[in-house]
């Protein structure tokens, strides 16, 4: 009976410790850290051992912004409206049934991918009309509402892709605060994505082209990628991440330069350091982290530079958040902690040569 009692105890003790492990797991899943974080402060704690320093305490990230609301990020687009006698009088244009399509119950609450799928095909039939043989057989009043109407569907089709991207749940989550940041070994995930974009971008290109295949299902299915995880912000929150904890450990290695005293039990730990600065799975992380936030950073402005100039809410949230030539940006401000970093290290390398 002993022996039960003690295994009774033994289970317990291990089902609180389980407990415990799971409690600090989820934890950690709420705080937003993970491997990248324990790699960073582990760098910290060995570098701080190193110098003969006490490690310092990592502190908590900022988050980024939130995305304008929606009504500050879209464009405001007059509804076109036609009489049903006014569209029947272009019925040459092939334009009668889309309308129809556009207007009966299910195109009313169509989602902003197939908004824009629709007015993209819009357009096409009436530019294909315009600069046919049929604007010569419609009276002035018809060739004139042609006209108009070509002319005004031309000026808010750049316009309609934009509202169709920020207005879509798969982009706009794509910046979700409500994330963790990216971690080590994500190259699937951004490869992945970028074709997303990549697509989208062509697709923005291509938008006045009456050769480019602009099919829904394609359209649905990048959109679909990037609904599944939000990239652009773990991206961004590992780099505000990691500027802050090289921030940190720039702190040791100042406090170290400032020190006179302190190159005789630097001497000592030499062989350490020259480990920590080259090969550190930390230090490989961060090199990984700038290809990879280049990369992503780099697709996204390029397809945002394709695109009609933003409203303004979304023209400020790019310059914060986004640039890549803003200092205060996550990816400008994590090369510049990094570069002094290097800096750092090399300054006390040579003073302690």
């Amino acid at each position: 009976m002993a022996e039960s009692r003690s295994r009774t105890a033994e289970r317990s003790q291990l089902g609180y410790l389980a407990g415990g492990l799971l409690t600090a797991a989820l934890l950690i899943g709420c705080s937003g850290s993970g491997e990248g974080d324990a790699l960073l402060t582990s760098y910290q704690r060995d570098l701080a051992h190193a110098l003969g320093q006490p490690a310092p305490e990592p502190g908590d990230p900022v988050n980024i912004g939130a995305l304008p609301d929606r009504r500050e990020r879209l464009f405001v687009i007059p509804d076109t409206r036609a009489a049903l006698l006014d569209v029947y009088a272009l019925r040459e244009c092939h334009i009668t049934s889309l309308v129809a399509a556009r207007n009966n119950q299910l195109g009313r609450v169509a989602p902003p991918s197939q908004r824009w799928i629709y007015e993209l095909e819009l357009w096409r039939r009436l530019h294909a009309c315009w600069h046919s043989e049929v604007p010569e057989a419609l009276s002035d009043s018809n060739r004139e509402r042609l006209a108009r109407l070509t002319m005004t569907k031309t000026k808010q089709l750049p316009m309609v892709s934009w509202n169709t991207l920020f207005d879509s749940d798969e982009w706009t989550g794509s910046f979700s605060r409500a994330s963790s940041p990216l971690e080590p070994d994500s190259r699937d995930a951004i490869d992945e994505q970028l074709a997303a974009i990549e697509w989208l971008h062509a697709a923005t290109l291509n938008q006045f082209s009456l050769e480019w295949q602009h099919a829904s299902s394609t359209l649905e299915g990048h959109l679909d990628t990037l609904r599944r995880r939000p990239l652009t912000a773990e991206v961004l929150r590992a780099l505000l991440l990691a500027e802050q904890r090289l921030g940190e450990a720039n702190a040791l290695l100042e406090a170290s330069l400032a020190d006179t005293a302190s190159c005789r039990p630097l001497a000592e730990a030499a062989d350490e350091l020259k480990t920590l600065f080259r090969q550190v799975p930390a230090i490989e992380w961060l090199d990984e982290l700038e290809a990879q936030a280049s990369r992503w950073l780099g697709a996204v402005d390029t397809l945002l530079e394709s695109h009609a100039s933003p409203p303004e809410a979304v023209a400020r949230y790019r310059h914060r958040w986004l640039s890549l030539d803003n200092p205060e940006a996550p990816l400008p401000a994590f090369l510049a902690t990094r570069d002094a970093h290097q800096r750092h290290w090399q300054a006390l390398a040579e003073r302690c040569e």
